[in-house]
């Protein structure tokens, strides 16, 4: 088992990722993307700070990456300071990164022709599974490179191999589609409950039970937009980011997506009223607002 890894991007998601790393008895180094202050609440936990992809890449046996989009992954493996100018021959790179699964199958034709491994292992549980490492990790990769990189991916979580490299990406998009569409779902219905005068409360009782259930509807608004809150949890933006991709691969593949290219443009109205930064629940202010009304699950 390879013991030295390199976590490069440690952001909302890569921070705790590299915490249940060090937890798990990994020696890790890591390096910022954007922010510095992570790296060094990671240092005192037993982190070594690698300065840069090259330096967190000429440290370890396996390369993380978590950043946000494609053109980031490029810059953090192939800029003039990037993972590969600093790797070792067969050093086995991770993208934990949600991004098209064009790039992706891109990214691993360059490494590979540069002597080094691929895998794409894009993730699903957000910041507070990333905490308790427990999150849901889709894998694309050979059965070699997963299975080296196994005992890395499971202190991070369950790593489920869902076929070659690229089809991580394309089922971790799978996911994005279901959640944006089922979330508008939730703030549609949710919305004429509250208009139409229903109890919220005991819509929510009774949909739990009935056809209409789902994850988000009885957890994530429950604890944010019902709540009064749009906190980030998954930042509308990423979500904005991982649609566009998606429809994307679409158009690349001939497949009509129209709910989901409603659903980016509804995403894309709400970010640009200033909540990209919010947690995704807040497409409900475009509802509640065309409703003219707030709707809230009762205190306590």
């Amino acid at each position: 088992m390879a013991t030295k890894v390199g976590m490069i991007g440690v952001g909302t998601m890569g921070e705790p990722m590299a915490a249940s790393l060090l937890r798990a008895g990994f020696a890790v180094t890591v390096c910022a993307h954007a922010n510095r202050e992570p790296v060094e609440r990671l240092v005192a936990q037993g982190a070594h700070d690698g300065g840069d992809p090259a330096g967190v890449a000429s440290a370890v046996d396996v390369v993380v990456t978590c950043v946000p989009d494609a053109p980031q992954v490029e810059e953090v493996l192939f800029g003039e300071h990037g993972a590969a100018v600093g790797a070792r021959p067969g050093t086995l790179f991770i993208d934990m990164s949600t991004i098209s699964p064009v790039a992706t199958r891109a990214f691993d034709a360059r490494l590979r022709a540069a002597g080094f491994r691929f895998l794409d292992a894009p993730v699903s549980g957000g910041p507070a599974r990333a905490k308790t490492g427990t999150l849901t990790i889709m894998v694309g990769a050979s059965d070699d490179d997963l299975a080296e990189a196994r005992p890395v991916l499971e202190a991070m979580g369950r790593p489920n191999h869902v076929g070659a490299v690229g089809m991580g990406e394309v089922v971790k998009l799978v996911n994005q589609i279901i959640i944006s569409n089922v979330m508008l779902a939730n703030v549609e219905a949710l919305t004429f409950a509250a208009k139409a005068g229903a109890d919220i409360d005991a819509v929510l009782d009774v949909i739990a039970s009935a056809t209409g259930s789902n994850y988000l509807l009885a957890n994530w608004v429950q604890q944010s937009w019902l709540a009064g809150s749009h906190k980030p949890g998954f930042a509308l933006d990423l979500l904005r980011k991982d649609l566009a991709a998606a429809l994307d691969s679409a158009r690349a593949m001939g497949v009509a997506m129209p709910a989901s290219a409603l659903a980016y443009q509804l995403y894309t109205a709400t970010s640009g009223e200033g909540h990209g930064k919010d947690d995704y629940t807040s497409v409900a202010t475009f509802y509640e607002r065309a409703a003219g009304v707030t709707v809230r699950k009762k205190p306590g």
